[in-house]
């Protein structure tokens, strides 16, 4: 395991609408208003794209995505981490749970997930850590790494 300690910045609430798209809007907004690290949470719906629902096999690397359609308007709850990939980039990683009559998938919302109707973000900023996203050679992921000397 790997820590560091930051505290709390600007707190941030966003209205997302109709068509706009997850996560590019979030990280275009973390751009533009210079937030390099943050946890964000999102509740509202989600009307088209996929998501990613694990890997096809769990030994296999690097791993291969399995993908899932969002076909029509589900509710989602979701939580993520923004952090600024090796370019400085904000890169959010963004867990969802979708709903929609009855029926539940988990998974990671990828670009191309547009919002239906109202998508309601809450962007936590972190100060005083230095954290980026770095790729890892062997999942080829862009990881998480933490500096806890900073």
């Amino acid at each position: 395991m790997k820590t560091c300690e930051g505290r709390i910045g600007r707190v941030f609430v966003i209205r997302l609408e109709d068509g706009d798209l997850i996560p590019d809007c979030i990280e275009n907004f973390a751009w533009e208003n210079k937030i390099s690290v943050a946890h964000v949470t999102l509740i509202g719906g989600i009307g088209s794209g996929e998501i990613v629902v694990g890997p096809r096999h769990s030994d296999e690397f690097p791993p291969q995505p399995m993908q899932l359609p969002v076909d029509g308007a589900h509710e989602v709850a979701g939580v993520g981490v923004l952090a600024p990939d090796e370019d400085g980039k904000p890169i959010l990683h963004i867990h969802a749970a979708l709903g929609r009559s009855g029926n539940t998938m988990t998974g990671c919302l990828r670009p191309g997930v547009k919002t239906w109707l109202v998508g309601e973000v809450i962007i936590y900023e972190i100060i005083g850590v230095n954290a980026a996203r770095k790729k890892d050679m062997r999942s080829g992921f862009a990881l998480l790494e933490l500096d806890p000397a900073h």
